[in-house]
């Protein structure tokens, strides 16, 4: 059975504009994530999936440059994209996370391929209280079929609710997750000015171009410096908020 990391990235960003091509120690921040994803080691092929304008071609370019495979698809349709690629390369488990998670840590990818595959499930988030952008979610690619089988809206943006509340799938949460790497007081993501300044300022200090320093050790830093913590933590909120408020549940109607 064939596993995939899927890369969800555009290049536009009404936040931070162009952040999937921002340099962050001379390199875009797209070949940072792609770096990231290929340390861990329970996968066939890493597989960027972004939109099919041509805004996004410098994204084929980037990715296809690092050694990822990628695919095109849908501006909104998050699911339509994945099952896209899903089909393409033969995917039959799928850990994805967003260009937004530069810290997304490669143990946490290998711990969601074992168990999607192991404990029976069809989807499995992160745990409650993981440091955000650590681990995101693990399914199926017959659960992703089947959701685009029964979704009934284009704008699949927080996906995660077609899985969870249609009552359809078999779903968890990732186990096992050692204990360092959960805190709310650490925001790991890209999506303002202050978080491109709290990663600039984690990557010079480890001066770590091919990003394979352990979440853990990051981790520990920023409890011994915890100013750079609250560069951006103080957006966490505000990103959460905006994430309820485009999550919604649309099913096609029995017929």
């Amino acid at each position: 059975m064939k596993k995939g990391i899927f890369i969800t990235i555009r290049k536009d960003s009404s936040r931070l504009p162009n952040k999937a091509v921002r340099e962050i120690l001379g390199h875009p921040v797209m070949e940072l994530i792609i770096k990231r994803a290929k340390l861990a080691k329970n996968f066939d092929t890493v597989i960027v999936c972004t939109t099919t304008r041509p805004i996004d071609d410098e994204i084929e370019e980037i990715a296809k440059r690092n050694g990822a495979l990628v695919y095109r698809g849908s501006l909104h349709d998050k699911l339509e994209r994945w099952n896209g690629a899903a089909k393409a390369f033969g995917i039959d488990y799928i850990v994805t996370f967003d260009g937004d998670d530069l810290f997304c840590e490669p143990k946490l990818l290998d711990m969601g391929a074992e168990q999607i595959e192991t404990r029976g499930l069809d989807f499995i988030e992160a745990p409650q209280g993981l440091i955000c952008g650590a681990f995101t979610y693990a399914f199926t690619a017959k659960a992703l079929d089947k959701v685009c089988e029964i979704k009934a809206s284009e704008d699949t943006e927080m996906m995660w609710t077609y899985f969870k509340d249609s009552g359809l799938f078999n779903t968890g949460v990732l186990e096992n997750v050692p204990a360092i790497y959960f805190s709310d007081e650490i925001r790991s993501t890209l999506d303002y000015p202050e978080d491109f300044e709290f990663y600039t300022n984690i990557f010079e200090h480890f001066q770590c171009e091919e990003n394979d320093v352990d979440l853990a050790d990051i981790v520990k830093y920023l409890r011994e410096h915890p100013e750079i913590a609250k560069i951006n933590i103080g957006r966490q909120q505000e990103f959460l908020a905006n994430q309820q408020a485009k999550m919604h549940l649309v099913l096609k109607e029995k017929g």
